[in-house]
């Protein structure tokens, strides 16, 4: 498994604009392009770390060419929304322990 870490600045009073752009670019990605989901955690009020995971590096170098014109949407609501989103660092998953959640 391929993981790339993501840190980001929110600009003021655009949380709720960026969140709504992350989850739907994410469920696009997931859905059109192979990743395997993401996580979004908070720091504090401006701050959020996040992280993406993919089969692996060749499905994550290869993506961007099936997102459909919705994805554009998401794209420029995410950059209005940041001051800064960059990779942080990238990693090959050597072990998975992390419990699956229960499905109620």
């Amino acid at each position: 498994m391929y993981i790339i870490l993501y840190t980001i600045k929110i600009k003021p009073n655009q949380e709720e604009d960026f969140i709504e752009a992350w989850k739907g670019l994410t469920e696009l990605i997931y859905k059109n392009e192979g990743s395997l989901g993401s996580r979004l955690h908070k720091k504090d009020a401006l701050s959020y770390f996040a992280y993406a995971q993919w089969p692996d590096k060749e499905t994550f170098d290869n993506a961007g060419g099936n997102l459909p014109k919705e994805a554009n949407r998401f794209r420029e609501k995410m950059r209005a929304s940041c001051e800064k989103f960059e990779v942080l660092e990238t990693f090959e998953m050597i072990e998975d322990l992390l419990k699956k959640q229960q499905s109620e």
